[in-house]
């Protein structure tokens, strides 16, 4: 495969903030490194994760920064360098390939419902401008805008659009890029509970916040699939379901913070409008993390 560095679990970091609402870089160092050392395959900032639409220009710098320093070349790096125009992404892409990122991930976030042409020209003007390879990233949820697979396969004609995260949660979708673009053009997931789903249909890797709180079980999910023992990899599948609804069900960066506090790493503040989850909610997490057998800070 041309242009296609990653493979394996995909790990995505949170931004933490201090309690007037600033990037807390020592502790986002902390947590990238413990991602790292837990063996994650890569490492992909400015994520859904990450809060990235919540950053300014400043701060998606930083952590940019802060990422390439912390990784120091040990695994690939993917930034996310979303933006509502097609200028913004474009430097933000520059910047992620100035800083040293592996590949850049895209997802065309919008106000008024784009047309596939728009999306086409933006993806293959921000393509034109740097060297890297891109990873287009469907997220009907999020971004309000769902590429089907039609448009997934023109826009991997622009020469290095060479991936596609795929988080429209439809496991149909991923068989058919499979089966419509063979092996030659990569597929991720980033839909959590279709994990041990999408690794059957083909993709090559998992992209989740999930390795933040439980790296051995889905980098063992991983080995499964590639040492193609189903049994084992479906058991591994069922211990981690029920982490892996909650944190999609309760919002990424909610339950992935409140879980590093619950484990002693620290997950740090929010920063307006997103606040934690409630006791109850914190309550279910340390239950479910309990029950996987992780130590727990009381």
């Amino acid at each position: 495969m041309k242009n296609i560095p990653f493979k394996g679990v995909i790990a995505y970091p949170v931004t933490p903030f201090d309690q007037n609402e600033n990037i807390d870089l020592p502790l986002f160092k902390k947590q990238v490194e413990r991602l790292v050392t837990s063996g994650s395959h890569a490492i992909a900032p400015l994520g859904s994760t990450g809060v990235m639409p919540y950053l300014n220009d400043t701060e998606k710098e930083a952590i940019t920064e802060a990422t390439m320093q912390q990784v120091a070349g040990r695994v690939p790096t993917l930034v996310g360098v979303s933006n509502l125009t097609t200028e913004r992404t474009i430097y933000h892409a520059q910047f992620a390939e100035k800083a040293g990122a592996t590949a850049v991930m895209i997802i065309p976030m919008s106000y008024w419902k784009l047309s596939d042409q728009e999306i086409i020209k933006h993806y293959d003007s921000v393509a034109s401008k740097i060297s890297i390879p891109i990873m287009v990233y469907n997220n009907p949820a999020t971004s309000g805008v769902d590429m089907s697979p039609n448009l997934l396969k023109r826009l991997l004609e622009i020469p290095n659009v060479t991936m596609v995260k795929e988080s429209s949660g439809d496991v149909q979708r991923m068989h058919y890029l499979r089966r419509e673009l063979g092996e030659d053009v990569a597929f991720y997931n980033g839909s959590n509970p279709l994990a041990l789903a999408a690794f059957s249909a083909g993709a090559n890797g998992w992209c989740t916040a999930a390795p933040n709180l439980i790296p051995e079980l889905n980098i063992a999910l991983y080995n499964a699939i590639q040492e193609n023992d189903l049994q084992k990899a479906r058991e591994l599948f069922y211990q981690q379901m029920d982490l892996l609804k909650f944190i999609v069900a309760k919002g990424l960066p909610r339950s992935i913070k409140a879980g590093l506090d619950l484990l002693g790493i620290g997950g740090g503040h929010f920063k307006s409008p997103l606040n934690a989850l409630n006791e109850n909610e914190v309550e279910e997490l340390k239950n479910i993390l309990k029950t996987l057998n992780y130590n727990i800070e009381e």
